[in-house]
């Protein structure tokens, strides 16, 4: 197989080992439907959720998903060279990947594993790095560097497998109601409120299925904001103007059932309503959060705004969702930026930090 000579290859791996593997097929398909076909060839690559990669495809607005067929290496060191394997056992080379387009959330993707192989592959990749990508993901080591940074965090404490503490002391140090999180995993996956001691087993034994480590977090009254960054290849920070949150009454909170099962789970106001003065803080906290936890290329920083207008940082997603109901875009997009220029600008940003790396 031969690559074209005008338009890049860009391989766009989606599905993955985490809890998030349907989220990963939605932003995928998003991705492959505004990548410009004059610009790019693009291949899709499925990772099951046991970590096969096979070789998919994309017809009809529909991404496959197959659990056999031609399963796809990348060769270390071999600057974009792919081996294919049959199923018969024979193998043969790909035309060379000119980037890397990960769109997996959550573990063994957007936490700087498979960042990490594209630096031993040496193929550039679009999006964050190695060390963005691990810290921003694990909620306990981001709070700690935000901390560190002077940057408001609402309060937790951090809870290890074997050694939870009593709600009681919880409740002394956070009061009620709080949050339990798993660490290392997005989209809400296996957090729960807890308001009164009955629901902080259950609480525990949920989280604990997605994570060793959890944090218990203080509940904060306000309303949730995030803000888009996108990097230049000179370092330069974009950060969109802010949209806001709206979670239906029935769910509490931005649930995953509200996120990507009920259509109606939440509404998105993009941008957010807000005083200058407050968005203008806002998004300058957002380009200092993602110096803080080292991240480049991308990430979405999302906010807690309190009635008084005080701002506090939530969390980092560096491959934040690229769904139809996803805020990154939306809020680029009430920005100047369209979907199709974010992934243009993001291609540009890792060519040139692979560029950077050869010098």
């Amino acid at each position: 197989m031969t690559a074209s000579p005008t338009r890049l290859r860009i391989a766009v791996l989606f599905g993955g080992r985490s809890s998030e593997h349907e989220v990963s097929i939605m932003s995928a398909t998003n991705v492959m439907r505004a990548l410009d076909p004059a610009r790019y060839d693009a291949v899709p690559i499925y990772i099951t959720r046991e970590g096969q990669w096979f070789l998919s495809s994309y017809d009809d607005g529909r991404l496959a998903t197959p659990s056999a067929g031609v399963e796809i290496c990348l060769v270390p060191g071999g600057r974009g060279r792919m081996i294919a394997i049959r199923t018969d056992g024979s193998s043969e080379s790909l035309a060379n990947l000119d980037i890397l387009f990960p769109v997996l959330h959550g573990l063994n993707g957007e936490d700087g594993s498979v960042q990490g192989l594209a630096e031993v592959a040496r193929v550039p990749l679009a999006g964050c790095g190695i060390l963005g990508s691990a810290t921003a993901l694990d909620k306990d080591i981001a709070k700690q560097l935000l901390k560190a940074a002077g940057l408001p965090v609402a309060r937790s404490v951090t809870i290890h497998e074997g050694n939870a503490p009593a709600l009681a002391k919880l409740e002394g140090e956070l009061g009620l109601p709080l949050f339990i999180k798993p660490t290392r995993q997005g989209s809400s996956v296996g957090v729960r409120k807890v308001s009164a001691s009955q629901e902080f087993g259950a609480a525990l034994a949920e989280a604990f299925r997605h994570d060793r480590k959890l944090l218990a977090e203080e509940f904060i009254n306000g309303r949730e904001i995030e803000c888009s960054v996108l990097e230049d290849t000179e370092g330069g920070l974009f950060v969109s103007r802010p949209g806001e949150i709206v979670p239906a009454d029935r769910h509490g909170f931005y649930s995953y059932d509200a996120k990507y099962v009920d259509a109606e789970g939440a509404a998105l106001k993009v941008p957010a309503e807000l005083p200058a003065e407050v968005e203008s803080e806002m998004r300058s906290i957002a380009a200092r959060a993602f110096r803080a936890l080292g991240c480049d290329g991308m990430a979405r920083v999302d906010f807690f705004v309190t009635p008084e207008m005080r701002i506090l940082v939530n969390e980092l997603n560096t491959i934040p969702g690229f769904t139809d109901i996803s805020m990154y875009s939306k809020a680029m997009a009430a920005s100047g930026v369209s979907y199709p220029e974010i992934i243009d600008r993001l291609v540009v940003h890792g060519l040139a930090r692979a560029e950077r790396a050869l010098a």
